[in-house]
């Protein structure tokens, strides 16, 4: 085990306490210790990014100690229609959905629904005495495969030490296997359930026997059906009535409500360098617009859509230790939990939901230890620091971003911006 993990596993993780306040304006940015000289060197960041083309438009959103100091927009939600990009317009939010379908898990964790250390197979049966694979012929994606000896945890579905992958992105084998069993990367379908497809995906080989490796996977689409089998609710219906109604996050959808799809901002490609209007399909030939279909899958691992602000309350929820607008749906403890390094013994920090920055990779940013944060395929990122108090997302509308490196500057002007 690595020094640096041993020291932080040896410290508390600090939550900071707000008392469970909502997010309200701060009167100035200098009323929470930032510099509005210094920010303005975000508004340059985004402007000159939107001049060059690299980027359509952004909004940025930054709170601290409860209080929020930036939110702005700035160029285009279209680039063909030139409609200028809203503060509160809808983005496809991908991966980030991974950390809000964690928090569900562990509300149910709580009330002893079941054990974090559990077989999930108690729960889905269909995950029961899993496989490795052992060869794979790309010819025709037939494969062997080998016991994996041990049983897949509910614990190492939260911390993709699962031994599953990914379709559309995983490794090309694993790309294979899934397209031919028919499982999806989790966003774009209107005519499937979440529990069909992991049902499928609980039969498939895994790439490493569980426990064993990192591996960035659909280990959080089970959890979503997981949340659906033991609540006895739809996984929408448990997000809506448990976490978003509570937190006030009124605009983060699966499938947006026909009152809100004009709000969704349309996707660009960056492959080439310059943002252009996304023409065909995304991943394994998903539609970009699939927020306004009429869905039946409930992706944990991608699916949700929101604005910057509803993010941040949620964000703002583990800031405050489990609590926000008056409302509990976390322990302070179980918040620690979340936020405390699962995975010392391999090469990544992360926790029960998000990355995390620990003692063995604080060198890379100006973030404080102990901070948390993740991002979506369609560039979007965000990170909430408990030393700080901080709260900061940024938000564009890009798929295949490739020249583009903005989250370092955004993190290094936001930083940089504070006084006291």
């Amino acid at each position: 085990m690595r020094i640096a993990t041993l020291l932080l596993l040896a410290l508390p993780v600090t939550v900071a306490a707000q008392n469970g306040h909502p997010l309200a304006p701060a009167a100035t940015p200098e009323e929470v210790g930032f510099s509005s000289a210094r920010l303005a060197r975000i508004d340059s960041l985004v402007t000159d990014l939107i001049a060059q083309k690299k980027i359509p438009g952004a909004v940025v959103y930054i709170a601290r100690h409860g209080k929020v100091a930036y939110h702005r927009a700035w160029g285009y939600r279209d680039t063909e229609t030139r409609d200028p990009l809203r503060k509160d317009d809808i983005f496809r939010m991908a991966s980030q959905s991974k950390a809000i379908a964690s928090l569900a898990v562990m509300m149910l964790w709580e009330e002893g629904r079941f054990g974090l250390d559990d077989p999930v197979s108690r729960y889905i049966p269909e995950f029961a005495k899993p496989t490795v694979l052992k060869t794979f012929n790309p010819a025709d994606s037939s494969y062997t495969t080998e016991p994996a000896g041990r049983e897949i945890t509910i614990r190492q579905l939260l911390t993709h030490t699962s031994g599953l992958d990914y379709a559309a992105i995983g490794h090309d084998e694993f790309r294979a296997i899934y397209a031919k069993a028919g499982v999806p990367s989790g966003i774009g379908n209107d005519h499937y359930t979440i529990g069909e497809k992991m049902k499928v995906l609980g039969k498939l080989p895994l790439r490493s026997k569980p426990g064993t490796e990192f591996n960035y996977s659909l280990s959080i689409d089970v959890l979503g059906y997981l949340v659906e089998v033991v609540s006895g609710l739809p996984f929408d219906r448990f997000l809506r009535t448990r976490i978003f109604d509570p937190l006030g996050m009124n605009d983060t959808w699966f499938y947006l409500p026909k009152d809100r799809a004009s709000r969704l901002v349309a996707l660009h490609n960056g492959e080439s360098g310059v943002a252009v209007p996304m023409k065909g399909l995304v991943f394994d030939g998903v539609d970009p617009d699939y927020p306004n279909l009429a869905g039946t899958y409930f992706s944990g691992g991608a699916g949700l859509s929101g604005p910057v602000e509803d993010y941040a309350r949620f964000l703002q929820l583990f800031l405050n230790g489990g609590e926000y607008n008056g409302v509990r749906l976390l322990s302070p403890k179980t918040v620690q939990l979340m936020l405390t390094d699962q995975t010392p013994n391999m090469d990544t920090e992360f926790g029960l939901g998000f990355g995390l920055e620990t003692e063995a990779n604080d060198y890379r940013s100006p973030k404080s230890v102990g901070s948390f944060s993740w991002g979506g395929a369609f560039a979007t990122t965000y990170w909430a620091d408990p030393k700080e108090d901080l709260v900061a997302l940024i938000y564009t509308n890009m798929y295949n971003p490739r020249t583009v490196n903005y989250a370092d500057r955004f993190t290094t002007f936001t930083y940089g911006a504070i006084e006291r």
